[in-house]
């Protein structure tokens, strides 16, 4: 293949085999802080991408937008080049009652509530991470220490629709504009929980279920950066440890690769 891909533009040589991947194009360049020969190589819509070395190992970190269907895109033309390790680092909402902002939840699994996995496979078809990335996210988060969970991941689509704050009686209402939830917002909420589904986001579900399909690895490590349902702004903080969640990710991607 020598042709750019058709959205980021991106030409075979400029994307390495081991991808760490973000939703704000703003982490990449957090994610890729210290590393040597780094050069930008996109820089179209919401996709920033970036090369370098670290402890002699060529990484990418790519931004992959918010939802689904953009993350799908880069995973896509990433494959297409030659990319076949990939690790979302990323934020999260709680839904697990006993996990605390800042905490780490390296996801196993992942409830695909999205439409873009669903035009891929048959909605039966499970999103499960890649055992190896799995193996070595738990191995970097119990070297460096902290607060960290591992288990299933609730990958939803419509943030808003799909969320819901608590109200002063302690029910659940919507988020959305004038109010509207569909009959059963609450229900999923609540049966998710129930489930011991630990957290919510909004990639994972089709970055695993792509994974799968396209033969490569795929991870994903969040930090738990608000609650669901959402007591308010006073409990979303987005930077929370995120400097740890990015460290934990990288020491794993670069052990998966000296395995390799």
């Amino acid at each position: 293949m020598t042709d750019s891909q058709p959205i980021t533009g991106l030409r075979p040589g400029e994307v390495a085999p081991h991808v760490l991947l973000c939703g704000d194009p703003a982490r990449v360049e957090k994610i890729a802080a210290g590393w040597d020969d780094l050069r930008s190589v996109c820089d179209a819509r919401e996709y920033r991408v970036v090369t370098g070395w670290r402890d002699g190992v060529e990484l990418t970190a790519a931004s992959t937008g918010i939802g689904a269907p953009s993350t799908a895109i880069l995973l896509e033309e990433l494959v297409k080049l030659g990319a076949h390790s990939f690790l979302r680092i990323g934020n999260s909402g709680g839904l697990a009652p006993d996990l605390e902002l800042g905490d780490l939840v390296i996801t196993t699994g992942a409830v695909r509530d999205d439409g873009t996995s669903r035009a891929y496979v048959a909605p039966e078809y499970p999103a499960v991470a890649d055992w190896r990335l799995v193996a070595a996210l738990v191995d970097a988060a119990q070297r460096q220490g902290g607060r960290w969970r591992a288990g299933l991941t609730w990958s939803l689509d419509a943030f808003y629709m799909r969320n819901a704050v608590l109200a002063e009686d302690g029910s659940l209402a919507s988020m959305s504009v004038g109010g509207y939830w569909p009959a059963d917002g609450a229900r999923r909420i609540e049966e998710l929980r129930a489930a011991r589904v630990l957290n919510c986001e909004m990639e994972s579900g089709v970055l695993l279920t792509l994974g799968q399909i396209f033969g490569v690895r795929a991870g994903c490590i969040c930090v738990v950066s608000d609650r669901t349902p959402w007591p308010g702004p006073a409990e979303l903080d987005l930077d929370r440890n995120m400097a740890r969640c990015i460290d934990v990710a990288s020491d794993a991607m670069l052990a998966l690769a000296r395995d390799a």
